[in-house]
């Protein structure tokens, strides 16, 4: 029992420098994918069919394909499809993964968006329309801020769910969490002490997360912050 801590103790900074990329690759890819989900999102109510059938299709893909089989199809196949055409090029580990996770993460958050807009009762934006707001006034000021209350607990499980989905980059040789346990094994080959230590560091980084994200709905719900104002401010 003391070997095995002995064992998880000294490859725990090594995962914990892991950890924290594998953090920094889940904030930036979410944070890509927020912008081009919110887009695309949007797209799915447009007016127009063609924008609508072309945000469905980007949707549908990403969702009903492996995000294995999209790392690789970044990683290898794109580079691989322009050489084919006599041009050099090549993607770096940390390129891939990141526009990888950000294109799979967008096609969820999208349909999320699309869910949180459309529970916005028609009747509001009907009054923004009789004061003369134009749709994307409307979106902007309306619905999109009452929508994206609604949409902090599926993102927050967008979050965790793309924070353990960063260990499929691992398969490209990208060094976040798994690869440094992967490469801890190779050295001492004590494969259940550092798995275990690895699982619990992802447990950690799922529980704090799922924490910061219900403290964040706590504070945006507006009920809840009429509470925190003094009482002479509530009127």
């Amino acid at each position: 029992m003391l070997q095995a801590l002995d064992i998880i103790a000294n490859a725990l900074p090594t995962l914990l420098q892991g950890a924290l990329i594998t953090l920094q690759l889940t904030a930036i890819s979410i944070a890509f994918g927020l912008v081009a989900g919110s887009l695309i999102g949007i797209a799915r109510l447009a007016p127009s069919p063609l924008i609508r059938v072309l945000a469905r299709i980007y949707v549908d893909f990403f969702r009903g394909t492996p995000l294995l089989v999209q790392i690789f199809m970044i990683y290898f196949g794109i580079p691989a499809l322009v050489r084919s055409l006599g041009l050099s090029f090549t993607f770096n580990q940390w390129t891939a993964a990141v526009i990888a996770l950000s294109l799979n993460s967008a096609a969820y958050i999208a349909e999320i968006v699309r869910a949180g807009i459309q529970s916005i009762e028609l009747g509001q934006r009907e009054a923004s329309e009789s004061l003369g707001l134009d749709p994307v006034q409307t979106m902007r000021y309306i619905i999109f801020p009452q929508a994206f209350r609604r949409m902090i607990p599926p993102l927050g499980n967008e979050f965790i769910s793309m924070l353990k989905d960063t260990s499929l980059v691992a398969v490209i040789g990208f060094e976040e969490l798994f690869r440094r346990g992967q490469l801890v094994v190779a050295q001492n080959f004590r494969a259940f002490e550092i798995y275990f230590a690895v699982a619990l560091v992802y447990l950690t980084l799922t529980l704090l997360s799922s924490q910061i994200f219900s403290l964040l709905e706590w504070w945006m719900n507006p009920i809840e912050r009429l509470k925190r104002r003094p009482i002479g401010d509530r009127g």
